[in-house]
């Protein structure tokens, strides 16, 4: 799954120890995110479009098997 991630964060002049603080997670899982390594769950889903304040949906681009046919 493609996401969005990195570019929010860039735009918005937040760094990635800057977004794990909010998160509550490691600086190496904000990375694991933004190259698509990692699928978060729900909740850190919804976290990170309460920080972007965008939906979960402008984060993250789902393709293929990833969407109901």
């Amino acid at each position: 799954m493609k996401n969005n991630i990195r570019q929010k964060r860039t735009e918005s002049g937040i760094t990635q120890e800057e977004l794990s603080k909010k998160l509550h997670v490691s600086r190496q899982t904000v990375i694991s995110l933004e190259k698509g390594k990692y699928n978060p769950s729900l909740v850190l889903a919804h976290k990170l479009a309460q920080v972007f304040n965008c939906s979960i949906e402008d984060l993250f681009i789902f393709e293929g098997d990833e969407n109901i046919e």
